[in-house]
């Protein structure tokens, strides 16, 4: 499989919106819209509890759900550990979040790369930096996120697995609401539960969980639940 196919693989919400799958991910979208009392969740951070949950392909797709929906999104790629999204949106993130957070120079337009669907717009992790929980937990990332929320309708954050680092934990003060993805047969309860704690003990509000690969007929389905 080349690297043109798996990004049309990963972001099937664009490349095939009426399938099962993305119909899945409409249906994250929605739930998250219902789950809200006084206001849309504007600002949504993405984890898991561990590495290769789906986590990233769940942020991509639910970004591009909004945006198709006729909101200005960003999907803020806040991973700097392991960034995924200049590959899905083949985008060159050489320059990005990291150079933002360290460079005041650096202005917002000259890191926000728009991408090929309506609406969305991409900002790349930038370049892999030895001090990333810093950067995240900073005055600066807090001041970006809140430009970001006059400029945008919708923001998504994917972040590193929770229980590899903190760096999900120290933007929950700067969101407004978390989704969990668990892998369904490789997740362990536990690890799952403790992944959660650890949000909960932050007050941020965990808007649900996403459960990636579960088996269905010749399919694999994502579930809001």
């Amino acid at each position: 499989m080349n690297k043109q196919d798996f990004s049309k693989r990963k972001l099937i919400a664009a490349t095939n919106p009426s399938s099962p799958i993305a119909e899945q991910f409409k249906t994250l979208r929605a739930g998250i819209h219902f789950s809200s009392v006084d206001k849309d969740y504007q600002t949504i951070l993405v984890t898991s509890p561990e590495p290769e949950s789906g986590k990233s392909t769940v942020s991509a797709n639910l970004a591009i759900c909004y945006a198709k929906q006729g909101k200005k999104t960003l999907l803020i790629d806040a991973d700097m550990r392991k960034p995924t999204s200049h590959r899905t949106f083949g985008i060159h993130y050489n320059v990005g979040l990291s150079h933002l957070l360290a460079d005041s120079g650096i202005e917002l337009e000259d890191v926000c790369h728009q991408t090929e669907i309506d609406n969305l717009m991409v900002l790349t992790s930038g370049a892999l930096v030895p001090n990333p929980n810093e950067l995240l937990a900073s005055k600066k990332m807090e001041q970006l996120i809140q430009q970001f929320a006059e400029q945008f309708d919708q923001i998504i954050i994917d972040t590193p697995p929770i229980l590899a680092s903190s760096d999900a934990l120290v933007l929950t003060p700067y969101v407004e609401g978390a989704i969990v993805v668990l892998r369904s047969e490789k997740t362990l309860k536990d690890r799952a539960k403790t992944a959660v704690k650890l949000l909960q003990k932050t007050h941020v509000p965990i808007i649900g969980t996403v459960l990636n690969r579960v088996k269905n007929h010749s399919n694999s389905y994502y579930y809001y639940q």
